[in-house]
């Protein structure tokens, strides 16, 4: 992704007029408050507006009038989504569509400017697998209702198109422009403000697609027509002069550009406030082109600007602050703080949310508090999990949906809110810390200095869009370097990085082709870890903060010489690599203030069990006894499945036991596993489950917190492949009758629900650092959930294991563990792999995909 293109998407326009994004009303007198309101808010006359649509609701509010009322509460909404409000406005249009179905139907064309405000809302806020249905909904609903040359059919087909143009979907985009271009100039002449808008998006549109000689025509057009109709100060006119500017710089006219720039900033500040969103990506596209036509020290202050806000884009600041640190304009010190808060606060991921969760669990200070606090985070995404399943059922067609249903779930959502506020009661007097704990501030280098060991080293990534940045911290020193390597240039990397990872290509004999390279892995380790260097390969303990695709990337894997060939003539060759391992023990940190969260707190009492373990699973009935396991099981198995679609498995709304046990291979050999690593621990024969014992029943009616380490030796599934079940999840024994406790599946969701106080959660299996969805970033699927159900470390896999392979890994970093305890856990599972990769017995053993699946996630020190 292009920076001009991140520029310039904040100036697409969603809302064409204000009349059209809302619903009429049934009283003529309301219709013309109503459109008094919206008169005021479209010439950005908030402050004014904004009492009035508050006296319009509370007035609707003593009466049974369901439509009008959602009407109003869609006109306030409005209004404060326009101050840059939008968590005050989300639940006003959730409750206006509510109360419009109640009052019109569900398929009312009345309803379809309110989705497209909700949509618009999470469209803003990147939620976009949320605003696509709604989007097209309200589309749908308005063809079905209207004609097709209905200006309110045009607003959705221009919504839907910013939309594919956010996703980078031009293509889809620009016929519905066009579209909407005919329908507005039809309706309203050539100098509508719903034209200029379009041509607005249409000039943008052509300047992601590098067509600038195109793009300049209809940005002006735009501009002219706002200019005239709506006044020379209103907000639409620097959403014009913004998108003309980032044209001129990106055409190297910055003279042209600058005071473009200015005025768009200047309008912004006027009309809406200093604190609103809009005014804080002025002030951030005027940094950035101040930056490139080589100006940082104007730059610097707008930066920084933007970093008292808390909106700061890392696009603009990072590169601002690196170069004022190297040209003297800043102290280093605080021009590294100010980089590392910013990092913080904008790449917060859902794996370092769950560890924070975790780490306010801990630091209750009682166990009563413990509980009450974990209620709380469990009933907050219980009413998240509620809301989202309304929105995604109101994007539906009328015959899909179970209103009903969707009532029990609202009024759920009610139940969840006075109970939360009631335990919140509690907490601020028994727990006066929950709300600052649960929002931690970001750490500066004194702060995180003092939680390393000597011998342990961080190094943090940010990944923006035409470059990079590495931060490396020891106790002793810093050091921050830029990589020339931006989003785009690292997700084909990392992709080309992972395509020889393959357990298949060490059995294969057939030549070269996809085998892993070597050269790619010493080119990542010189962009990555070449820059800090001399400030990180001395320290025994690696621990990794990554971003974005380099949350994928398995670090142990890269290679810190050049290597004699990039593919080896024969697999033994991949043995006298260089590999990273070989110098540092890796672990990976879902974020930096994980570190804290994960060490900041005291171990627990004594007494703990060491460990509980589910493997070796009945996935086919007829198979009850191990040795009938052992039999069928034929050859090793990886532990996925890779051969059959995962909607296969499916029938109605269960799992079809008998297409899944065909599909999955017995693992015999997790038993071994499980019972070698039993003993090295010192666990009970009780405590580990095996065949039909390792379901999904017993371990929801296990005691899981009072066990150090859980352990999982089975297949696992990746999200998106299964019909119906949009997430990760381990495979456990199949029931005869699959019921909602027990199907024979373990999902993320179901995992967060778990109670555990775990030292280790051991996943051996498949892939299970992956995402909770097809394309999302690694750690936010199963190793969230995890983290959040209360483990202090992960054991997970970046690809398909062998399962031969799996055991020895595993069972070889316990053994280890057992004899020296207190090397840690990374360092037991760098010398299991170690150990692997230097047996000489079979020529796979050299191969990386057989001895490098697994990545330590969390805490890899014992403490």
């Amino acid at each position: 992704m292009t920076r001009r293109y991140l520029t310039l998407v904040a100036g697409l326009a969603l809302a064409i007029t204000a009349s059209l994004a809302t619903p009429g009303f049934a009283q003529k007198g309301l219709a013309a408050e109503s459109a008094r309101i919206n008169a005021l808010r479209s010439a950005g006359k908030y402050s004014e507006a904004l009492p009035l649509a508050q006296a319009m609701v509370a007035s609707l509010e003593k009466t049974a009038n369901n439509r009008d009322l959602a009407g109003a509460l869609n006109n306030l909404a409005q209004i404060y989504a326009d101050q840059g409000h939008d968590d005050q406005a989300e639940p006003l249009y959730k409750r206006a569509i509510a109360l419009m179905e109640k009052g019109t139907g569900l398929d009312s064309v009345e309803i379809a400017p309110v989705l497209n405000n909700l949509a618009a809302l999470y469209q803003r806020q990147s939620r976009f697998a949320e605003a696509e249905p709604l989007f097209k909904r309200a589309l749908a609903v308005r063809e079905k209702a209207l004609s097709r040359e209905h200006p309110d059919v045009g607003q959705s087909l221009n919504n839907l198109a910013t939309y594919y143009v956010k996703q980078q979907r031009q293509a889809e985009a620009e016929p519905l422009f066009q579209r909407a271009l005919a329908i507005y100039q039809k309706a309203g002449g050539p100098e509508h403000p719903a034209v200029a808008t379009l041509l607005n998006n249409l000039g943008q549109l052509d300047r992601d697609l590098n067509r600038d000689a195109d793009a300049e025509a209809p940005i002006r057009r735009s501009l002219a027509i706002r200019e005239k109709v709506l006044g020379p100060d209103h907000p639409d006119v620097a959403r014009s002069l913004n998108n003309l500017a980032g044209l001129y710089e990106h055409q190297q006219r910055y003279a042209d550009a600058e005071p473009l720039y200015r005025r768009a900033l200047s309008i912004r500040e006027r009309a809406l406030g200093p604190d609103h969103p809009d005014v804080t990506t002025s002030t951030s596209n005027l940094a950035y082109f101040l930056y490139v036509s080589g100006r940082n020290a104007d730059a610097l202050p707008l930066a920084e600007k933007t970093l008292a806000t808390n909106r700061a884009q890392l696009r603009v600041v990072l590169p601002v602050l690196f170069a004022a640190r190297q040209q003297y304009l800043l102290p280093d010190d605080r021009a590294l703080d100010e980089a590392l808060a910013a990092i913080q606060r904008g790449t917060q991921s859902s794996a370092a949310s769950a560890v924070n969760k975790l780490a306010v669990r801990l630091a209750a200070g009682s166990d009563r508090l413990a509980e009450l606090v974990r209620r709380d985070q469990d009933l907050a995404a219980e009413s998240e999990a509620l809301d989202k399943a309304i929105i995604a059922a109101v994007s539906k067609q009328s015959a899909q949906r179970d209103v009903a249903a969707e009532q029990r779930s609202r009024v759920r959502i009610a139940a969840i809110a006075n109970e939360r506020t009631g335990l919140q009661k509690t907490l601020a007097v028994e727990f006066p810390d929950y709300a600052s704990l649960s929002n931690p501030l970001p750490l500066a280098v004194k702060d995180i200095q003092p939680l390393l060991s000597p011998d342990e080293a961080m190094v943090l990534y940010s990944v923006v869009d035409k470059q990079s940045y590495v931060v490396a911290i020891t106790r002793e020193g810093v050091d921050w370097k830029e990589i020339p390597l931006g989003a785009d240039a690292l997700m084909q990397k990392v992709t080309a990085f992972r395509k020889g990872l393959d357990v298949g290509k060490a059995r294969d004999a057939s030549g070269k082709s996809g085998l892993f390279d070597l050269g790619l892995a010493n080119e990542l380790y010189v962009a990555l870890l070449g820059p800090v260097e001399g400030l990180t390969k001395d320290k025994r303990n690696l621990l990794v903060v990554p971003s974005a695709a380099l949350t994928a990337l398995p670090f142990h894997l890269l290679v810190t010489e050049t290597p004699q060939a990039a593919i080896p003539d024969t697999l033994e060759g991949y043995r006298s690599a260089a590999w990273l391992l070989r110098r540092q023990a890796v672990s990976v940190l879902p974020s930096v203030v994980s570190l804290k969260s994960l060490r900041a707190v005291a171990r627990r009492e004594q007494g703990v069990k060491p460990m509980t373990g589910f493997g070796d699973p009945v996935f086919n009935p007829a198979l009850e006894g191990p040795a009938d396991r052992r039999a069928a099981s034929g050859k090793v198995a990886a532990r996925n499945i890779a051969t059959i679609a995962y909607s296969d498995f499916w029938r109605g709304a269960g799992v079809d036991r008998a297409r899944l046990a065909q599909a999955l291979p017995q693992l015999p050999d997790t038993a071994d596993e499980l019972n070698a690593v039993a003993k090295d621990v010192g666990a009970a024969e009780a405590d580990i489950h095996l065949g039909r014992d390792a379901s999904e029943t017993t371990l929801k009616r296990a005691a899981l917190a009072q066990y150090s380490i859980i352990y999982f030796a089975t297949h696992g599934l990746v999200a998106g492949d299964i019909k119906g079940l949009g997430e990760p999840s381990l495979a456990l024994s199949i029931p005869d009758r699959p019921t909602e406790l027990d199907d024979g599946l373990l999902t993320a969701s179901e995992v967060a629900q778990l109670k555990l106080n775990a030292d280790w959660v051991v996943l051996s299996a498949c892939n299970t650092i992956t995402g909770d969805k097809p394309g999302a970033e690694a750690l936010s699927g199963l190793a969230r959930s995890f983290f959040y159900a209360g483990a202090r470390a992960l054991l997970v896999s970046h690809w398909a294991v062998d399962s031969e392979a799996a055991t020895r890994l595993t069972t070889s970093t316990f053994e280890l563990l057992k004899n020296e305890p207190k090397i840690g856990r990374a360092e037991a599972l760098r010398r299991a792999m170690l150990t692997y990769v230097d047996d000489t017995s079979s020529p796979r053993n050299a191969y990386p995909a057989m001895w490098g699946p697994f990545a330590l996630i969390g805490e890899g020190e014992v403490r």
